[in-house]
């Protein structure tokens, strides 16, 4: 007579059924883990294609509607800037000694309009098809043929160096606070965003903020890729022009600690 374990009719044995316990356990894993990222990319989804561009492309508009926004509360700023100035100056009881000590120190700060001779240097990125114009170089990576921030800092900064008395970054004035930083290849100024051609305007000696632009070894460096890959640039003597006065918040922000 044979064993249980051998009878096929009577089923199998403990020991056999635990060699299969292991597989169907798998199985049932499988399945809820398959039910576990069905829902969670059906919940991603919301019942939109996750595979489209559609948030990045919200998200880019949203940046640029926040930056037209912010030019407009910057135009509301400086007419109201304006009008209490109108109304201090009407009975402030200050001396004309005062005032125009007041007045100076404001044109210092880039809060006021500012006349003179100007130059303006434009800046642009490359044609994305730009090949190496010149034999021994490499033909250029993407990163190549786009304006990057230390180029804008590069052209501020040897304008500063030579004397000039206010800068225009596109359409805003720059002061001791503001800071040029890129993020891709946009530019953020002050709460705006820039895409390229950059334009930079600086009131001074034309003469000498064009001297202090070529003899910048970071430019120098820059038109090696003008000259071989094609980047943007271009310096024009504008004759008499007038920068705005900075129109944002002059008050100071920095971070607290979290009580």
């Amino acid at each position: 007579m044979s064993n249980s374990a051998d009878s096929p009719g009577t089923g199998s044995s403990p020991s056999a059924r635990g060699r299969f316990r292991p597989v169907r356990v798998l199985t049932a894993a499988v399945f809820a883990l398959a039910g576990l990222i069905f829902f969670t990319s059906f919940n991603t989804a919301k019942g939109t294609n996750i595979r489209t561009d559609a948030s990045l492309l919200k998200l880019s508009d949203l940046i640029h509607e926040r930056s037209h926004e912010n030019g407009e509360l910057n135009e509301l700023n400086a007419t109201l800037r304006d009008d209490v100035e109108a109304l201090a100056e009407r009975d402030d009881g200050s001396t004309k000694a005062e005032d125009d000590k007041l007045a100076a120190l404001e044109r210092g700060a880039g809060t006021q309009k500012l006349t003179g001779e100007a130059i303006t240097v434009t800046l642009n990125d490359a044609p994305p098809d730009a090949t190496a114009k010149l034999p021994g170089y490499p033909e250029p990576q993407p990163d190549y043929l786009v304006i990057h921030q230390q180029d804008l800092q590069a052209v501020v900064n040897a304008l500063w160096q030579s004397g000039a008395k206010g800068i225009k970054v596109m359409d805003q004035r720059l002061i001791s606070t503001s800071a040029v930083r890129c993020v891709g290849n946009t530019l953020i100024l002050q709460g705006r965003v820039y895409s390229p051609p950059y334009k930079i305007t600086a009131v001074g000696d034309p003469e000498k903020m064009q001297q202090a632009l070529a003899a910048s070894p970071a430019i120098q460096n820059y038109m090696v890729y003008v000259n071989v890959y094609g980047l943007g640039w271009k310096v024009t003597e504008d004759g008499t022009v007038t920068l705005p006065g900075y129109s944002g918040t002059v008050d100071l922000r920095y971070a607290k600690p979290v009580e």
